[in-house]
């Protein structure tokens, strides 16, 4: 492998401007496709074949009036009640209006719903949609807010709630993006002090984000794809972009200062460096494609997203970065005169290339290889308590209750418990089908009646043979005991049908994320399953070992559930709720999966960037302690950097109001941070060092049949070496050591 990618740097450096025309114009025509295309994303969460899904096809096909989406508006007032002549004047005027309103089937009045609060100050209007939520256009959900400006203009407060609604769609800020490429771009200034070398990376992630997520909005208008994945896609685009970058151009700045001309130094670090990056790229790459084998629609494109994302980054890594490193030349070994960057850099760069036992790295690797049981002792035991928490996990998907307290979702959310109770923020969609007549809805509206944890049971429709009944819960839509009542439904429809001769499904948006959180739930020992095993074979491969990748999952498993454990404490037990103005409320049911797939693939890459670099010293020497600590030395600073680089990309992300993309960015930064440093620089060198050269071992017939993909690129270097020098590199050979000024 280090030989191929050798020649294809070689080939990017040579043709460096039809190299940089190429992704130009791959960007460019990304652009323009994914506007003429008009594709969004949305934010429904469905499975098919669950059997909420299954109630709103029966909905679509029989009801199709009711097959659509579902907005409930919210009036309230501090003063008087909304029974008094004026207001309720004010409110059926607007809900009438609102009947004319292009795509609403229907909308009920508080007053013919029977929907007043006892204390008269809240009161609820139900607005039915034709088309579903993400197929509800702007213009009639801001025809809504029209409807209904007369009555706020009367005092009375007016919040919206449902499956859609106007403000459903949030616009993502690009203030963590810009935070984050800042941050980036500060430590890569630190790590390099050169303008050149910190752009570089930066410049190849922006170019490879712009590509990608042009591709994910043209795609978007043919298939669904979750608002989530591009943000994930965005996060992964920016931070893998960065550290393959980094990653390669720590070792090509390195050559420089030991003597090489540019075009010696950029094949032959994408030779070595470069063959690490393909390895992490893929095990990445295969970890979000594995969310496929889960079955869920919104998953499988938010993974294949995200893994294209990576794709394209591990693309222009090795072919852009390559060529753009042409334009500069030597001023990556440049080091700027401001005061705290440049001084700094140089001398702990060319200290690096000059003698890399004397660097903080250096030290840090000695400290763990001399005390390495301790080591193992106290980093097991510190991940271990950051996971106690993960064993009260709760699954959810987020409802009105977890959103800022500012939003209209959230004040809705709480007007509603306030004036009815909690449980009328999640009703349930009871789908009876043949339905013979009137009294046969009637008697499965009274069984439903007598159920346990039922508030309210309303018969909404009939047609086709088919009825709609609405049931409100006594508890919320996030409660425990309003899945155990879905549950119970289910359960016991044979007695709910009666004589009937009907047949019941039991949907709606809460029975539909109940059953969300039920699949993920029972898909994450799948997807572990496959995606370790993958990337288990694919680790094998590349460090031709078992070992290696038995103690990298296992070191995954670890600062996996630490994090979960965090996030858990953090967000669902509300210890930062203060600290980062949440609503403690369930994990978001996707999230954990999510993280498995992320966490691992990252881990996996700062897995390969240290232990190639040991492999690599313990190929020259064979002294395994002394190949741990100066391998470790070696890949510290710029692993360091790379991590830090990602957990402020996925840190950034949590100035957002929205709790979703909050939890997600908390997560990863945790999950990331652990696993970098007290996994990857701490615990692995550890163990490492306490195993000792059988670290290595594999049998015989493994080297016979399992071609060696060179990794560490000893070959490479070996062949460069033996090759009849040129003129530049005798020049270069008779100058090595000296830095380019």
């Amino acid at each position: 492998m280090s030989t191929y990618l050798h020649r294809l740097a070689h080939f990017s450096f040579r043709r460096r401007w039809l190299v940089l025309g190429i992704w130009l114009a791959a960007a460019i025509a990304a652009i323009v496709i994914a506007q003429a295309s008009g594709g969004k994303t949305n934010d429904a969460f469905t499975i098919p074949g669950t059997e909420a899904q299954n109630a709103s096809n029966v909905l679509s096909a029989k009801l199709p009036a009711f097959g659509g989406g579902q907005s409930t508006i919210v009036f309230a007032t501090a003063d008087g009640k909304l029974t008094d002549p004026a207001e309720k004047a004010a409110i059926e005027t607007a809900m009438a209006k609102l009947k004319t309103v292009p795509q609403v089937s229907n909308a009920v009045d508080p007053y013919l719903g029977h929907l007043v609060s006892a204390s008269g100050r809240v009161a609820l209007g139900q607005v039915q949609w034709s088309a579903k939520g993400p197929d509800v256009k702007d213009a009639n959900l801001d025809a809504v807010k029209a409807a209904v400006q007369p009555v706020q203009a009367a005092g009375i407060q007016v919040e919206y709630s449902g499956s859609v609604y106007p403000g459903w769609h949030q616009k993502l800020s690009e203030t963590p993006e810009l935070v984050g490429l800042v941050i980036a771009f500060i430590i890569l200034m630190i790590t390099f002090g050169s303008f050149a070398a910190a752009g570089m990376p930066i410049l190849g992630a922006v170019i490879g984000v712009i590509t990608t997520l042009m591709g994910i909005t043209a795609v978007a208008s043919v298939i669904t794809i979750a608002s989530a994945s591009t943000t994930v896609a965005l996060m992964l685009g920016l931070s893998c972009g960065i550290d393959y970058g980094l990653f390669i151009l720590s070792r090509h700045r390195a050559n420089l200062l030991n003597g090489m001309t540019p075009e010696e130094s950029v094949p032959l670090a994408m030779g070595t460096a470069g063959s690490s990056v393909v390895f992490a790229g893929l095990t990445v790459i295969i970890a979000l494609c594995g969310l496929s084998v889960v079955g869920i629609p919104f998953l499988t494109a938010m993974g294949l997203s995200a893994a294209g994302s990576v794709a394209i980054a591990l693309l222009i890594a090795l072919t852009l970065l390559p060529a753009v490193l042409g334009f500069a030349g030597t001023r990556v070994a440049r080091f700027t005169r401001i005061p705290g960057f440049g001084a700094r850099a140089a001398r702990v760069a060319r200290r690096s290339a000059a003698d890399p036992d004397t660097t903080a790295g250096a030290g840090w690797a000695r400290f763990v290889v001399r005390h390495r049981v301790p080591v193992v002792i106290g980093a097991v035991a510190l991940l271990g308590i950051l996971a106690i928490p993960a064993t009260k996990i709760q699954l959810g998907l987020p409802s009105g209750a977890s959103q800022a307290a500012d939003t209209t979702q959230r004040k809705a959310y709480d007007l509603t418990t306030e004036g009815f109770g909690a449980g009328f923020n999640g009703a349930l969609l009871i789908v009876a089908q043949d339905i013979a007549g009137p009294s046969d809805t009637q008697q499965i509206a009274s069984a439903l009646a007598r159920m346990p944890d039922v508030a309210k049971v309303t018969p909404l429709a009939a047609q086709n043979g088919t009825s709609l009944i609405r049931l409100i819960p006594a508890s919320g839509p996030n409660d425990a005991a309003t899945a155990t009542l879905v549950h119970t439904l289910r359960d016991n429809r044979t007695t709910i049908e009666g004589s009937t001769g009907a047949h019941i499904l039991v949907g709606g948006t809460t029975a539909s994320n109940i059953d969300v959180s039920a699949k993920l739930s029972s898909a994450l020992p799948v997807f572990l399953i496959v995606v370790v095993g993958l990337a288990f074979i694919l680790l094998t491969f590349a460090f031709r070992t078992v070992l290696v990748p038995l103690k990298s999952i296992l070191g995954f498993l670890l600062s996996m559930a630490a994090a979960v454990g965090a996030q858990v404490a953090t967000f669902q037990w509300g210890w930062g709720r203060h600290l980062f103005g949440i609503t403690p409320s369930e994990t978001i049911s996707f999230l954990p999966i999510i993280m498995m797939a992320i966490i691992f693939g990252l881990s996996s890459d700062y897995e390969v960037f240290v232990v190639s670099r040991i492999k690599e010293e313990f190929t020259r020497h064979g002294d395994a302690r002394r190949a741990v600590q100066r391998g470790t030395a070696l890949s510290a600073r710029v692993v360091t950097a790379a991590a830090l680089i990602m957990f402020s990309i996925f840190v950034a992300f949590m100035v957002t109001k929205d709790p979703t993309i909050k939890a997600v960015g908390f997560s990863f930064a945790v999950g990331v941070f652990l696993d970098a440093f007290v996994v990857r620089l701490t615990l692995v060198p550890a163990v490492m060092a306490i195993i000792g050269s059988k670290v290595w071992y594999h049998p015989r017939w493994f080297a016979r049949y399992v071609p060696d993909p060179d990794i560490e690129g000893q070959r490479l270097e070996h062949r460069l070496t033996d090759a009849e020098p040129t003129p530049s590199t005798a020049v270069s050979a008779g100058r090595a050591g000296a830095a380019p000024r």
